[in-house]
């Protein structure tokens, strides 16, 4: 009988039975005040007068009123640089413990987002939320005693000249992970070091076998490239012959849909999908409950959450906001609506845009689902397509012609004079569609799905191109720009000079 199983799955389901259900919108007034006292005395806090702002009657609009949007460029160049030539002070207390650096980038121009003591207790204090929410999914005793693969970054962190580390934040996290969690963590200390990710997976696949892993987390495409290492390496059917009492993997980052015909492909028998909102700038939401695959918003641990309504007339051609663009709080926003997420948190971000977009699904219950990307957003010749609309299109091409395309990658280019969105789609194996009527479906969904689209392809947008080329060679061009692995997200549309890149890439390929 698994004795310490049971106690664990007893502690989380009595801590579940007494959680009463939660007022997002009083949570977010505490969090804005909570944060505001707490910055009073930074540079920025004086700067912007958040003791006045505090003294106002209604906190929130006073907030809205005085402090602009920050995307990261801004926030940088006007506060964050101060931190990183040493000050202190600047847009939180003291100074950060860490800075993650943004998915996939590497040297001068990575992101630095600062990461303080009190942005990692937040994101311990979430994480064990998220674990509480596992007995809603009615997982046996057992469970509890098995180990749980994360495949994050590496863990070895680079030391600065002023004695502060940076890493991506899976690496971060997985660096400061309670000790209690240490029996259950995989690939342990000394795999989660290797910086190499393909070293790294491939001491993950030697070791596979000595493990037994009931839970898997990380970013879809590189979970399913691991996986397919394991099966490969041990010459197994599928995961499960690997690792019989895997139950549960925790997905993040991206929608996991797309991925999801080819991840069941590797499993003898269904697992738990849970759904998780872990960025770079902090723990956001997690899935609650098994009826839906939406993400509740944290709304009660150090973020404060705002929401722009997404529309081509509030962003700018570089992807950052205007900053006459109105904004909604949880407490007004509407279901089924996309908006660009801002947040302010205890790691000093303050009405951060944070890059991507979310709609809501449950809004008393602060449920979500990120439905893109502002900057995976083609609106060329006024098309405006949105990532989640293009995942949908090829979804249902999925379904028509029983193929899987898992990854795609597109831009606007000009053929003799005319606009055409080019695409190319990642297939596992060879087709027996031709990529022309790939095409000329992929076109018909599009048109259905978005009536912006449609007027484009009437007017200006000629037509549209399909290549299918092998999906190996997606994750081969990331492994080449340095951004295989972590949390690094697979970019769907990109601007001419970088798709030019690409198509060189793959032609050297093909």
């Amino acid at each position: 009988m698994p004795i310490i199983g049971s106690l664990i799955k007893g502690i989380i389901d009595v801590s579940q039975n007494f959680g009463a259900e939660e007022n997002h919108v009083e949570n977010q007034q505490k969090v804005l005040e909570e944060l505001l006292l707490k910055a009073e005395n930074t540079a920025f806090g004086i700067y912007y007068g958040f003791e006045e702002i505090l003294a106002q009657e209604n906190l929130i609009s006073s907030f809205q009123k005085y402090i602009p949007y920050f995307d990261y460029h801004k926030i940088q160049q006007e506060w964050w640089k101060q931190i990183l030539e040493g000050r202190s002070n600047i847009t939180w207390p003291g100074r950060p413990a860490y800075f993650a650096l943004s998915s996939g980038t590497t040297g001068k121009e990575s992101k630095r987002i600062p990461i303080t003591n009190e942005a990692l207790e937040s994101i311990r204090l979430t994480g064990l939320k998220q674990i509480s929410a596992i007995s809603n999914f009615d997982m046996p005793a057992d469970f509890f005693e098995k180990e749980i693969l994360m495949l994050g970054s590496s863990t070895s962190l680079e030391k600065r000249s002023d004695n502060l580390e940076e890493g991506e934040i899976s690496g971060i996290s997985a660096s400061n992970i309670p000790f209690w969690f240490r029996r259950y963590y995989k690939p342990g200390k000394e795999i989660a070091q290797i910086e190499d990710w393909d070293e790294r997976v491939k001491h993950i696949a030697k070791n596979a076998k000595n493990w037994d892993i009931g839970a898997l987390s990380g970013i879809p495409s590189w979970i399913q490239l691991m996986l397919k290492e394991v099966i490969d390496y041990h010459q197994v059917e599928n995961i499960h012959q690997i690792w019989p009492n895997l139950r549960v993997y925790t997905s993040g980052g991206v929608s996991f849909e797309p991925y999801e015909k080819t991840f069941n492909a590797l499993l003898e028998k269904p697992i738990t999908i849970i759904d998780t909102y872990l960025a770079s700038e902090g723990f956001l939401a997690y899935q609650r409950r098994p009826e839906t695959s939406a993400m509740q918003l944290v709304t009660d641990n150090g973020i404060f959450f705002e929401f722009v309504p997404f529309k081509p007339e509030y962003i700018k051609e570089d992807g950052s906001l205007q900053q006459d663009a109105p904004v909604k709080t949880i407490a007004e926003v509407v279901p089924d609506k996309d908006y660009v997420l801002l947040i302010s948190t205890v790691s000093g971000l303050w009405r951060y845009m944070i890059g991507d977009t979310i709609a809501f699904t449950d809004v008393s219950k602060a449920e979500i689902k990120i439905t893109g990307r502002t900057k995976f957003f083609m609106n060329v010749v006024g098309s405006q397509l949105s990532v989640n609309k293009m995942n949908e299109a090829i979804q249902e091409l999925e379904k028509k012609y029983d193929i899987n395309l898992p990854e795609f990658v597109l831009s606007a280019v000009k053929i003799e004079g005319e606009f055409y969105h080019k695409w190319y789609l990642g297939k596992e194996k060879n087709l027996s569609i031709s990529d022309e009527k790939l095409a000329e479906s992929l076109d018909e969904l599009l048109k259905k799905a978005n009536k912006n689209y449609k007027v484009a392809r009437s007017k200006a947008l000629k037509g549209i191109e399909v290549k299918t080329i092998p999906i190996d060679l997606f994750f081969e061009w990331s492994g080449v720009n340095k951004q295989k692995g972590g949390q690094v997200k697979i970019e769907k549309i990109m601007k001419e000079d970088k798709f030019n890149k690409f198509e060189k890439f793959i032609s050297s390929k093909i």
